[in-house]
């Protein structure tokens, strides 16, 4: 049997077979051909190999990786999926087989493999599964818990509360269903961007899969089969945001060191053996480093060891400070994690075949059962007007204290008990919104996003009673910052002033609080709001949160304290105390500092693209100004206090029409090929930063047919 390969004007593909299996291999072979740096480094990943060719820039990740299990859940999900799901087990491998077919080819494309010297490796039939793993790992934000041990530990109990005051999660989304009621056809509309980190390549593939049994368009994953987030059938289309569930633990651990290996204490008093071996990572340039894999009951242990909180790696990092922990005169000497799929062996594959085969909204609810993670919302339609709004993955049942902190394994009633029911939404007068906020999935979580971004989607679609896909770019790009409000309010009350910071508050006071790419206003009120934030990082009350412990590198960034206190801003502001200071004279300083170092230019000029790529250096230019900022809908985030630079934004942006889906509509930051120069690397770019959206084409006669025909066996 043949599978084809056919390109929209954007090289998108659009993949055609003759069975689903077929059109596995397809898409993995494409993606191959596309995307093959990606691929390999994204196989790396999640292996924990990738500072062999990376260097030491990536063996923190590679340390956590091991120590994490990654490679070996993954490889457990996939024998259990062969268990339970033979067919679902055989389209997996299928992909990879395509994937294996085309990497070679794919390498000649990609400039890195020559400019490293470096040959793609094989896949196994679990490295899917494995790559979605280490790409969602962090997505419950398990380190926040660390933060909070550390901020209850110097600040107090209330700290949490008032930090987090619904803060930043590690990635989010916006999304909106409209009903048929609120559509010009008559028809549902589903709408949204999801934001996590911006890369090049982008971590969203568009793509089209079709063979007899289905003909779905959306955005893959690059290195998964399906589409799992983003899809239309043309029946019924489906979109994703992250429901901000709490859903990993981490366990404080007592290890001790025997004659034949390592014990944990256990919640019952009693010491057991912990499973345990050592791995070395190759660092290219440099010598390897040996690691201590340690497993307990309860998870992998991820830092420390039987010797404390610095062991695990052989080159040792500072031994952790100013840890007073409530543990009486034994503390815990390592951190465990647990989390879903290391406990039941099941990432959730089974639902790709069944969304693919969709047709009605109530099918996707049904696939969407066995998922597993990253906990999500999910909105759907169907061509009949089937509507949904529901929480999907598996979030344990365990004590409310392992939701908010780290809880010690040796202790009675920190068990996981089962699993929660997922929670179902309503539309209200048509229409649902999910930005990570408060929503349906409130019960199962700790700290959500602000409310800014899904309060300003509705207001947006209240302006109209119907909407068509064409319109709903102005949603995707508004740039109002409801956030800004706190910070402004006080600003507005004080006097006595320098002339020059008299005019600066009197030009932020008469702004529009719209972030856009032009607005001088805009930047002023970054600029105050900067030091506004490393002011408040550097007074004495916060000095002991100044200096993380020495925890894992990766775990770092949510301990970090000038982003924490620049993403709670508005609400340290509003709260009635804060630990003594001073906040009008804080803001009084910050305001009279800005005004007197002059114009600061536009938004656009500090606030540029940042995005990731596994070689640092690839492009020296600089990378386009932007619009938009954390709490706008046009989510670009900077980070207050530390940056301007968004590394972080919408890694893609979609409006399905149940109409008709030929009016559906799509982008990308970057471009359809991962290959740099390459036509399609860079084309759609334009679009994305203008906040257009390109069509999306479902006749194949408009499509330029490739010359490659593969005969799939």
């Amino acid at each position: 049997m043949t599978s084809e390969i056919h390109r929209d004007a954007w090289g998108i593909p659009h993949v055609r077979a003759a069975d689903a299996r077929a059109l596995a291999r397809a898409q993995g072979r494409v993606t191959a051909l596309d995307r093959a740096w990606q691929l390999e480094v994204e196989r790396h990943r999640a292996r924990g190999t990738s500072a062999s060719f990376l260097g030491a820039a990536a063996l923190p990740w590679d340390v956590f990786a091991r120590r994490a299990r990654l490679d070996d859940t993954a490889r457990r999900c996939f024998r259990a999926l062969e268990a339970r799901d033979a067919e679902t087990a055989d389209w997996v491998r299928a992909y990879v087989d395509g994937v294996n077919d085309g990497l070679v080819a794919g390498a000649r494309r990609a400039p890195e493999f020559a400019g490293l010297d470096l040959a793609p490796g094989r896949w196994e039939p679990w490295t899917p599964l494995g790559i979605w793993l280490a790409t969602h790992i962090l997505f419950a934000g398990f380190p926040a818990k660390l933060w909070r041990e550390e901020a209850i530990r110097h600040l107090g109990p209330e700290a949490p509360g008032l930090f987090a005051a619904d803060g930043p999660g590690t990635a989010g989304s916006n999304g909106w269903l409209l009903s048929g009621d609120r559509t010009a056809t008559g028809r549902p509309i589903v709408a949204g961007d999801p934001h996590r980190f911006i890369e090049d390549p982008g971590v969203y593939q568009q793509i089209r899969l079709s063979c007899p049994e289905f003909d779905v368009v959306g955005l893959a994953v690059p290195g998964v089969p399906g589409i799992p987030h983003f899809g239309h059938t043309g029946a019924v289309a489906w979109a994703i945001t992250n429901a901000m569930a709490d859903y990993q633990d981490v366990y404080r651990e007592r290890l001790r060191r025997t004659g034949i290996g390592v014990e944990a204490l256990g919640p019952d008093g009693v010491w057991r053996r912990a499973r345990r071996h050592t791995e070395t990572v190759e660092v290219a340039g440099e010598a390897p480093v040996g690691i201590e894999v340690i497993e307990t009951e309860r998870g992998p242990v991820i830092a420390g060891g039987p010797e404390g909180l610095d062991a695990g790696v052989t080159a040792a990092a500072p031994r952790v400070k100013g840890v007073a922990w409530e543990d009486g005169p034994e503390p815990p000497t390592a951190l465990a994690l647990r989390y879903p799929p290391r406990v039941t062996e099941d990432l959730g594959f089974g639902c790709l075949l069944p969304l693919l085969r969709a047709r009605t909204a109530g099918d996707v609810d049904r696939a969407l059962d066995g998922w597993a993670e990253p906990v999500n919302v999910v909105q759907a339609a169907d061509t009949e007007g089937g509507l949904l709004h529901r929480v999907a993955g598996r979030v344990p049942v365990r004590a409310a204290d392992n939701r908010v902190r780290t809880v010690p394994a040796w202790r009675p009633g920190h068990e996981w008990r089962g699993w929660h029911e997922t929670p179902y939404g309503e539309l209200i007068d048509g229409v649902a919104v999910m930005a990570n906020q408060r929503g349906p999935a409130a019960p199962l979580g700790v700290e959500f996003a602000p409310p800014h971004r899904a309060d300003r989607i509705r207001a947006l679609l209240q302006e109209r009673r119907t909407w068509s896909a064409a319109g709903l770019h102005i949603v995707h790009t508004d740039t109002h910052l409801a956030s800004a409000g706190p910070l402004l309010d006080r600003i507005a009350t004080l006097d006595g002033l320098t002339p020059e910071a008299a005019r600066l508050r009197d030009r932020l006071l008469a702004w529009d609080r719209r972030m856009d790419a032009g607005s001088t206003g805009a930047a002023a009120y970054a600029a105050v709001r900067t030091a506004v934030v490393r002011r408040l990082a550097a007074h004495p009350a916060f000095t002991a949160l100044t200096e993380p412990p020495a925890y894992p590198e990766v775990l770092l960034p949510w301990l970090a304290l000038v982003p924490r206190i620049g993403h709670a801003l508005e609400h340290l502001l509003k709260a009635r105390e804060l630990y003594g200071i001073d906040r009008d004279a804080v803001v009084r300083e910050a305001l009279t500092r800005t005004a007197a170092a002059g114009p600061a230019g536009t938004w656009a000029d500090t606030h540029r693209l940042a995005p990731w790529r596994a070689l640092p250096g690839q492009r020296p230019e600089p990378e386009p100004g932007l619009a938009g900022d954390h709490d706008c809908v046009l989510c670009t985030s900077a980070v207050p206090g530390l940056t301007d630079l968004a590394a972080r934004g919408p890694a893609a942006r979609y409006v399905w029409d149940l109409a008709r889906r030929e009016d559906s509509r799509w982008v990308v930051p970057f471009g359809a090929d991962g290959v740099p120069g390459a036509p399609h690397h860079r084309d759609q770019l334009p679009l994305w930063l203008e906040g257009e959206l390109a069509p999306v084409v479902t006749d194949w006669a408009l499509l330029t047919p490739e010359d490659t025909q593969e005969n799939d066996v």
